[in-house]
């Protein structure tokens, strides 16, 4: 039999086991320790991941979630909104110049890799902040120790995953090119896999590096990281993502011409790392549950943006419609941020208060309603508001950004405005109403929503956003607005 370091109360392992939930033990002396057991990482008294010890202060009293207003809320998230969204921007304006580079209309199954690879913030950098937040929420980082072994644990997990990803990325962009057009080029798809494996591992690693920083210097000024980190991932992570794209499929595509073993190579020296990052990730017990159990979320949302990617490739080919590239990034952008923001907070919020994970709820919650999940009193309620009510000023300030920058290839038409506005509400409408169901449901099975939420909800957004916007640009096509010399 074992118990708490302070030595007040003896807890066996079994009734650990069982109820998960022991509850509060305090020392005699209120400034010695104070524990609360909680079922998300490892428990001192046995190895099982079922529960886990959290130090909550050795001053005697509870950490408990701060208490934010809608006004606190908005005011977090505003800046790295609006941060996030002028990285979309850019991103576009990136998309809309490289998508007459040689690469591209020689290889057009290259578009069908950009939602999948910018998708990897999402499921990869978006993850791990919401991971790294909860974490950092509940006082498990707050030794420079349990700090490290997190840092580094997490940025091998993220290799491995980066790698495998874009891997199997290429594959789908070489599946989803060769089936409608029936012809095969091996060394266009060696191409795609060396290009896709490169640019997910160094934007991994570049945008893992800056997701840690943000989450410890939220941490350091006493600002929420559920608020800032996910948007701020958002923010770098499409423009350097796309920059990385396109010049590294640039640059390998002009070596086809020289020889023949420098797309080989590459795609075999990300590929020999891996087991590297294999066995970093599995020294750490936050992420060697993830290493083993972490890939039907990510590889599920890599299918699902690549879907999004074939209709971004089709559409973007046809010249009638090339205007559609300035505006891809922006919109599957925003709805991404805006989900991930909601799905970490609603994760840290069962985190903190939730009965625990997969054990059956008393009182069972029913699925929800559009009026429940926007209408309620309760704090996910009044951020979902929140952040729907900045998607309409938030894309009116990119469009106008865009049309003074003379980006894109369509007029800022009245029309236009409007069948845009209405396509990005709608996206954000779903997303965050399927926030609210699904990161219950994940919780109620067992499932770790920091871990399997947000690359399900970010691929999502990325289907909806790029086939909404293509459909706004086939109908305005169809009823006369076919206005596509700007940016020319």
């Amino acid at each position: 039999m074992k118990g708490c370091h302070c030595g007040i109360r003896q807890i066996t392992p079994q009734k650990c086991m069982s109820h998960h939930l022991v509850g509060y033990h305090k020392h005699k002396y209120s400034n010695q320790c104070l524990y609360q057991i909680n079922p998300v990482l490892s428990c001192p008294f046995h190895d099982s991941h079922l529960c886990s010890i959290m130090r909550i202060c050795k001053l005697g009293y509870i950490k408990t979630p701060l208490k934010e207003t809608s006004f606190s809320i908005g005011l977090q998230v505003v800046l790295p909104f609006l941060l996030a969204g002028f990285g979309t921007v850019a991103a576009g304006m990136v998309l809309d110049i490289v998508q007459h580079w040689t690469v591209f209309t020689e290889v057009t199954e290259v578009f069908i890799l950009v939602p999948a690879l910018l998708g990897l913030k999402g499921n990869l950098e978006m993850t791990l902040a919401s991971r790294l937040s909860t974490a950092a929420n509940i006082g498990q980082m707050d030794s420079a120790k349990d700090m490290w072994k997190m840092i580094v644990g997490n940025l091998a997990l993220i290799q491995v995953q980066a790698t495998v990803v874009g891997f199997l990325a290429s594959i789908a962009a070489v599946i989803f090119g060769w089936i409608p057009e029936g012809n095969f080029r091996l060394g266009h798809a060696i191409l795609l896999c060396a290009s896709s494996v490169a640019t997910a591992f160094i934007a991994s690693l570049i945008l893992g590096i800056i997701m840690i920083g943000v989450i410890i210097a939220s941490r350091k000024v006493g600002i929420n990281p559920d608020n800032v980190a996910t948007p701020i991932a958002a923010s770098l992570g499409d423009l350097i993502t796309l920059s990385l794209l396109a010049g590294i499929s640039t640059g390998l595509y002009k070596e086809l011409e020289f020889n023949d073993y420098a797309n080989p190579l590459v795609c075999a020296v990300f590929v020999a790392l891996t087991p590297l990052w294999v066995l970093i990730a599995r020294r750490i017990p936050s992420t060697r549950e993830v290493l083993y159990s972490g890939w039907e979320p990510v590889i599920i949302a890599m299918a699902i943006s690549s879907v999004g990617g074939l209709i971004l490739d089709k559409t973007v080919s046809n010249p009638n419609f090339a205007g559609m590239a300035v505006f891809t990034p922006v919109i599957n952008g925003v709805g991404g941020n805006l989900v991930a923001v909601q799905a970490s907070r609603i994760s840290t919020y069962l985190h903190m208060n939730g009965i625990p994970m997969g054990d059956p709820d008393p009182n069972p919650r029913k699925c929800p309603t559009p009026c429940t999940s926007f209408f309620g009193s309760n704090v996910n309620s009044r951020s979902a508001r929140v952040l729907f009510l900045l998607v309409a000023p938030g894309h009116l300030v990119f469009l106008y950004t865009i049309n003074s920058m003379q980006g894109g290839h369509t007029t800022l038409t009245s029309i236009f405005i409007a069948f845009y506005m209405a396509a990005a509400l709608l996206q954000v409408l779903i997303l965050l109403y399927l926030a609210d169901w699904m990161v219950h449901w994940m919780w109620s099975r067992g499932m770790n929503p920091d871990n399997f939420s947000i690359p399900y909800l970010t691929a999502l957004g990325d289907l909806l956003g790029t086939g909404f916007l293509a459909l706004c640009f086939h109908v305005l096509w169809l009823i006369g607005d076919r206005d596509t010399d700007v940016g020319d």
